[in-house]
């Protein structure tokens, strides 16, 4: 089985690049985990996104619990060190909202969606080797958009001025475009409505994809909140990539 591992790592460092170059005209705070949490995301890339899957599994951007702490796709702590049992030196972004301090691997907070997402992983595949021969999971936008008020709400890429998300998600569909082309999945999955549409403007029309989407496991989905484990399990085995047990 090839080893894409140094391709997709160069790739991602240019990836990094790229989205530091872009301005911004909104009052955020803007952290990029790929620069100040690159050791663990290399990490990742190197440990989980090595080979041919069969199915890439999409998220939108980073939760500020998850992967801008962390630098992992929904990088709940909890998962990261006991399912995905990565330990790498974290930094911090050159400026931190004062309520979202980036704490690494000390994080006391949970982030809920990739609790419920890598849960479910682990429930099903029981190893983290055996889960990356089938699935790999990765965001759409690598930057996580603060706004600069006591509660630091989160800004998610679509509710950016029209200019900017464009320039921002040209670079963001062509990196998703090469990682789809490197890992060869037969499965693109969407975790919630948003990162299916960018999986559908991506690959367009190509027959050789299955497409399908998951309810996104955040607690601010309303949908979520009631059973969405059970209610995954069933889209996944719906879509074809798991069996009926």
């Amino acid at each position: 089985m090839q080893n894409h591992s140094q391709e997709i790592v160069q790739r991602t460092e240019l990836f990094a690049w790229q989205v530091e170059q872009l301005r911004f005209s909104g009052d955020f705070y803007i952290y990029n985990p790929l620069q100040y949490a690159w050791n663990m995301h290399e990490a990742y890339v190197r440990t989980y996104l090595s080979h041919p899957v069969k199915a890439l599994m999409l998220g939108m951007n980073p939760g500020p619990f998850g992967m801008a702490q962390n630098g992992i796709p929904f990088g709940e702590v909890g998962a990261v060190k006991q399912f995905l049992k990565l330990d790498e030196p974290i930094a911090k972004p050159s400026i931190e909202h004062p309520s979202r301090p980036v704490l690494g691997l000390s994080v006391q907070r949970s982030e809920v969606s990739g609790k419920r997402l890598w849960a479910l992983m682990e429930e099903h595949y029981k190893r983290a080797d055996v889960f990356s021969k089938e699935i790999a999971i990765v965001n759409y936008c690598p930057l996580a958009f603060m706004e600069r008020t006591k509660y630091a709400k989160n800004i998610t890429p679509d509710k950016l001025p029209k200019v900017e998300r464009m320039a921002l998600e040209a670079i963001c569909d062509r990196y998703l475009m090469d990682l789809i082309l490197l890992l060869q999945p037969t499965y693109l999955i969407g975790v919630g409505k948003y990162a299916l549409k960018k999986l559908q403007q991506v690959v367009s029309s190509d027959s050789r994809y299955i497409l399908g989407s998951i309810i996104h496991p955040s607690p601010a989905n309303p949908q979520a909140n009631r059973n969405w484990r059970e209610k995954t399990q069933e889209q996944l085995i719906a879509l074809g990539l798991w069996k009926d047990a």
